[in-house]
């Protein structure tokens, strides 16, 4: 399962998102502003201290940043 947990008027987020489409990848969003909370996400990601915390396959990738390397070298 791919998850994205996000936040509203989160840049990084909304680029995670699109990079994720752009990809053809289906993704579950959990938005911490609607209908999650911070701590459902600590649930999952115990250290996490920001948003994105994006999960592919099952498997933590990390933020935006990690997401684009991990796509950018499974090409």
């Amino acid at each position: 399962m791919n998850i994205v947990w996000s936040r509203d008027q989160c840049s990084y987020c909304d680029q995670a998102k699109n990079l994720l489409r752009s990809r053809g990848i289906e993704f579950e969003e959990r938005n911490i502003s609607h209908g999650y909370t911070k701590q459902q996400l600590l649930e999952a990601v115990p250290n996490a201290r920001t948003v994105p915390q994006i999960f592919l396959d099952g498997e933590l990738v990390g933020g935006f940043t990690e997401l684009r390397a991990k796509l950018t070298e499974s090409r």
